[in-house]
């Protein structure tokens, strides 16, 4: 009988230690679903600033591809998940990033999208902690929709702002390179 429940157990952590990816502190599932849409882990990496660990981030599609470009223009249902690992990363320094990241992403150049930018910066006023997970979701025919410790607080419609909004870890200027590789699943 014991050696039933010792393989048992084997079998179920194996399977459970598939279902997730390490990464540094954090610990991301393979898969995920959004409004129906069964999404997998097209990669993930370690967002970092000079040697700090700041979050985890992780892409997920419906079927993996390495394409950044395309993913970045694609009106189809995808996320990306980001998991704090740092007390350094505040609500502060979070809104300093998007806004950054806006400014790369759109070749300093977000007038076009200016209201909904400071919209999408509004969801992330509230105090942020190590371990806060922000689940970031294009939802097609709807829009982005923001989710922080699986509570959604806010959406905003429009492809063209999910274009501007994934190019910020995906475009030809992103947050972080090495994240962006790790994302397309190329490290």
């Amino acid at each position: 009988m014991k050696k039933y429940l010792l393989a048992l157990v084997a079998v179920c952590s194996l399977t459970f230690s598939q279902a997730q990816t390490v990464v540094g502190d954090a610990t991301l599932p393979n898969t995920m679903t959004v409004e129906g849409t069964n999404l997998v882990l097209n990669g993930a990496g370690m967002r970092e600033k000079v040697i700090f660990d700041l979050y985890a981030g992780g892409l997920y599609l419906a079927s993996k591809k390495s394409d950044a470009a395309a993913i970045v223009n694609a009106d189809e249902t995808m996320a990306m998940k980001l998991d704090i690992v740092s007390g350094m990363v505040s609500s502060k320094k979070m809104i300093g990033a998007v806004d950054d990241g806006f400014d790369a992403s759109m070749n300093g150049d977000t007038s076009s999208l200016d209201a909904q930018i400071t919209k999408f910066k509004g969801f992330f006023s509230d105090k942020i902690v190590k371990t806060n997970v922000f689940d970031i979701s294009y939802v097609k025919g709807k829009g982005t929709v923001v989710s922080k410790n699986g509570k959604e607080v806010g959406m905003i419609p429009g492809l063209e702002f999910k274009k501007a909004l994934f190019g910020i870890w995906l475009g030809s200027d992103p947050a972080d390179d090495d994240l962006k590789e790790a994302m397309l699943g190329k490290n």
